[in-house]
């Protein structure tokens, strides 16, 4: 999978307004000093615990779940999703990132598969154990690993299936 570019990550949580997109989750902020403050959304929140910083664009929750961090974190929080997928979702609101090319998904072809697609599961596991453990005793450097870390006998190495 192709890596996410460090001036794309910093521009979207530079440019993503933070308090815009909390807002649009149904919460209600209210100035307080320099911040905002507002209901937490992920734990029964009673007085406003939710710190949104417009200077910053961070967020914190000072309440139960203790948890905070920047526009990708909040979207990860509230969509349950992965890194990538809120870096994705998040680029579509600037226009000049929207506008440019999405890096491939993968650079390389995925290897094909030495597993039989038809076994049970118990004999799927077996084959990639008998895999491992044949790539371990192949390999002189792991053995000597092995052997370092003071598991050095072929008996227990074998009857364990080490891999």
């Amino acid at each position: 999978m192709a890596r996410i570019a460090d001036e794309v990550i910093e521009r979207i949580k530079i440019e993503v307004s933070l308090q815009r997109l909390v807002e649009s989750y149904g919460i209600a902020l209210k100035k307080h000093g320099a911040d905002l403050i507002g209901h937490c959304p992920f734990h029964d929140d009673k007085t406003p615990s939710l710190v949104v910083s417009p200077k910053s664009n961070l967020w914190h929750c000072l309440g139960a779940c203790q948890t905070g961090g920047s526009v990708i974190d909040w979207v990860i929080k509230t969509q349950k999703v992965s890194f990538r997928h809120a870096v994705e979702t998040l680029r579509k609101d600037i226009p000049a990132l929207a506008a440019s090319p999405t890096p491939p998904a993968a650079t390389t072809a995925p290897n094909p598969s030495a597993l039989s697609a038809d076994l049970e599961s118990h004999q799927l596991l077996d084959q990639v154990i008998d895999y491992y453990h044949q790539t371990l005793l192949a390999s002189p450097e792991a053995l000597d690993y092995l052997q370092s870390r003071g598991i050095g006998n072929r008996e227990l190495i074998e009857r364990f299936k080490l891999g």
